[in-house]
């Protein structure tokens, strides 16, 4: 479409059921910064960044928002989010964030393996959950074995085993 300009993703708004205990879980496991927050009770949220950013832009390193408004915990069984992947460059990166996720004793999908996105694509990653259930993954674009595949050709990212829903 003329006019109209390159779209690429910005920040990620996460309603959560507790602000506290979600904000140490991004900050710990991703070592986010907390950019802002409110405490106020009924407007309760905090802006997560990327330390590594070197901007003075706030939204050049705004990465997750949480909004404490929900209860319950996350619906994969409804129209809306499918899951949440943060892109590292290799395998070795994937592992390490893997080693803080079974350190902090987070439910972990697919048995906690690193699995290729397909057999066709040595992209991939593991998969788990965050404390109010929502999906995530940690992929590099290469360099995880094709024979492990969970799904053959069509993405492992976009089916989970039966226990996740």
């Amino acid at each position: 479409m003329e006019g109209i300009m390159a779209l690429r993703t910005g920040h990620v708004g996460i309603n959560v059921t507790d602000l506290d205990r979600s904000r140490r879980f991004y900050v710990e496991l991703f070592g986010l910064e907390v950019l802002g927050e409110s405490t106020e009770d009924g407007r309760r949220f905090a802006f997560l960044g990327n330390p590594d950013v070197r901007s003075d832009v706030f939204l050049d390193r705004l990465a997750i928002t949480l909004w404490e408004q929900s209860s319950g915990t996350f619906s994969t069984g409804t129209p809306g989010l499918h899951h949440l992947a943060f892109h590292v460059e290799s395998v070795t990166e994937v592992e390490a964030v893997r080693d803080r996720v079974q350190n902090l004793g987070v439910e972990m999908l697919h048995g906690g393996e690193i699995v290729p996105h397909s057999s066709d694509f040595d992209s991939g990653g593991f998969f788990f959950v965050d404390p109010d259930g929502v999906r995530l993954e940690v992929c590099a674009p290469a360099g995880v074995p094709t024979d492990r595949a969970v799904t053959e050709a069509a993405p492992s990212c976009g089916f989970f085993p039966p226990s996740a829903d």
